[in-house]
């Protein structure tokens, strides 16, 4: 399993907002070496999660909607993969599962991605990025 680089993005994100103040994409993107093609995308998806807002105007630009202790690496991960899972089987019926418990892989990968979840869940941003 490998996060996405749009969700290694998104955490570079979060680092840079950390601070509490505002940042345009340039600065974002400059700062984080995100490339701008992605930049957009990225926070347009964090947006709609709720862990970031957007300010318009001539002093806007984008900040954390809420303190970086209310948020875990799991809710910055799933803001950008909705469908995060080891395996696509995980979330999904398989068609080599012919009982409802699914095969013996299914059920080992079911657990696997539990394990992972609650990792993620652990710690808050604000943990993770201390200094």
């Amino acid at each position: 399993m490998l996060f996405t680089k749009e969700s290694d993005y998104a955490i570079r994100v979060i680092r840079a907002l950390q601070d509490g103040g505002k940042k345009t994409i340039k600065e974002l993107c400059e700062l984080e070496q995100i490339p701008s093609a992605f930049g957009y995308k990225i926070l347009q998806k964090m947006n709609k999660s709720g862990l970031i807002e957007i300010r318009r105007g001539p002093k806007g630009g984008y900040q954390l909607a809420k303190d970086i202790g209310e948020f875990t690496l799991y809710d910055v991960v799933t803001a950008i993969e909705p469908d995060f899972a080891v395996m696509e089987c995980v979330h999904h019926s398989c068609i080599r599962n012919e009982s409802k418990e699914g095969c013996a892989v299914h059920r080992e990968l079911l657990g696997i991605q539990h394990s992972v979840e609650k990792l993620l869940k652990k710690k808050t941003m604000a943990d993770i990025l201390k200094k």
